[in-house]
C-alpha cells in the first residue's frame, strides 16, 4: 500500500504530534565540557579560534562551572599546559605541582557530583610539540612515551581525577597506564581511551589554545589515518583488550560512521569528542548568516546521539538549556 492511502506526514503534521515520535535530547548528564586550564589567578582569555571558550586560571574556572554545573552536566575534562620552560620530554605534564594537578582538587571540592576528567598527553609540554620524546631519527619514542605517559596518568589519579584519558596514540599506552594505576592503588580509576583518533584538519583551535602545534613534522606517525578505516577500529579492540573502560571516537562529526561501528563492536561505553574545528565551523557559518546557531548545534549534537555515543565531549556543554532548553 502507498500514496494516496499512506501519508507520512500525518506523522509530522503538528509540533504535538512530532514531540510525540521525535527522540528527545541527550540529557545534561551525558555531556563532558573539555576545558583549558592555566597558571596564576583571575586569568580569563578568550580563545579567538574558539568562541565562547577560554583560558582559565583555577579560580576563574570555579566560577564558571557553577552555572554549568547547575544545568546537570555531566563532566569536566581538562587539558592543561606550561608556561615554564619545556623540555624533550614533557615533564611537566607530571609535575605534582602542575596546573591539572592542581585543578582537580579545586574542582573535586567544590562540585562533588561532576565527574573530572583528565586528558594524558604530553604534546603541550614538549619543546617541540610533539606527544613524546624523540628518538634519534626524530620520530617519537613510542616506548619511552608510554613510561611517561603512565607517569601523568598516576599523578593525576593521586590528584582525585576520576577518569584519565590517554590521547597520545602510542601502541601499548592504554595497558601501560592501567598497570601504573593499578600498582599505585589506583585500580578504581576509570581509563577512557582515545582509542579511535584520527590525523585530523579539525584540530587547529584547540592547537591554538594549547600551543601545542608540532614545530616541525605532524603527527599522521601515530594518529590514525582517515583513509584507512579498519586500521584505526583495530585501535579500539586493542584498547579494550588492554583494559580501557571508555572508547572514544575523535573527531566525531565527520567520523559518524566509524562512531557507529565502534559502537556496534563493543558493549563498553562510547564517547564522542565533538573536536574544536567542528564547533567552530558552526559558529564562522552562523556568523556570516548561513544558519542559526543554535539550530545547527543541536541538530549536529544529535547527529552524534542517534550514532551510538553514549558520552558528548563538547564545547556545547556549558550552554545546553540554551540550545535544549
Amino acid at each position: 500500500m502507498g500514496f494516496p492511502e499512506v501519508r507520512l506526514r500525518r506523522l509530522r503534521r503538528s509540533p504535538a504530534i512530532r514531540r510525540l515520535f521525535d527522540a528527545p535530547p541527550p540529557p545534561p548528564a551525558k555531556f563532558v565540557w573539555p576545558l583549558f586550564v592555566v597558571e596564576g589567578e583571575r586569568r580569563s582569555e578568550p580563545i579567538a579560534s574558539m568562541p565562547g571558550q577560554n583560558r582559565m586560571s583555577v579560580d576563574v574556572l570555579l566560577r564558571a562551572l557553577e552555572p554549568v554545573a547547575a544545568q546537570g552536566i555531566g563532566g569536566v575534562l581538562l587539558f592543561g599546559q606550561t608556561e615554564g620552560a619545556k623540555d624533550a620530554g614533557g615533564s611537566g605534564a607530571f609535575d605534582e605541582r602542575g596546573v591539572v594537578q592542581r585543578a582537580v582538587p579545586a574542582i573535586k571540592r567544590a562540585f562533588p557530583d561532576l565527574a573530572v576528567m583528565t586528558d594524558v598527553c604530553l604534546c603541550a609540554y614538549t619543546e617541540h610539540g610533539h606527544c613524546g620524546p624523540l628518538d634519534r631519527h626524530g620520530q617519537v619514542d613510542n616506548d619511552a612515551a608510554n613510561g611517561l605517559l603512565a607517569r601523568v596518568a598516576v599523578s593525576h589519579a593521586a590528584a582525585g581525577a576520576d577518569v584519565v584519558a590517554p590521547s597520545a596514540m602510542m601502541d601499548g599506552q592504554v595497558r601501560g597506564i592501567r598497570e601504573a594505576l593499578t600498582e599505585n592503588g589506583f585500580e578504581q580509576t576509570l581509563l577512557m581511551a582515545y582509542s579511535t583518533k584520527f590525523a585530523s584538519s579539525l584540530y587547529g583551535p584547540f592547537r591554538d589554545a594549547e600551543n601545542s602545534t608540532p614545530s616541525a613534522g605532524d603527527r599522521k606517525g601515530y594518529q590514525a589515518a582517515y583513509g584507512n578505516p579498519r586500521a584505526a577500529l583495530r585501535e579500539s579492540v586493542f584498547d579494550e583488550e588492554e583494559g580501557a573502560d571508555i572508547l572514544m571516537v575523535k573527531p566525531a562529526l565527520f567520523y559518524l560512521d566509524v562512531l557507529a561501528e565502534v559502537r556496534r563492536r563493543t558493549d563498553l561505553p562510547v564517547a564522542a569528542y565533538n573536536v574544536s574545528g567542528e564547533y567552530s565551523m558552526i559558529h564562522a557559518a552562523a556568523e556570516r548568516g548561513w544558519g542559526d546557531l543554535h539550530a545547527m548545534a543541536r541538530e549536529s549534537l544529535a547527529a552524534l546521539d542517534r550514532a551510538g555515543a553514549d558520552l558528548l565531549l563538547s564545547y556545547w556543554a556549558p550552554r545546553y538549556r540554551d540550545l535544549f532548553g
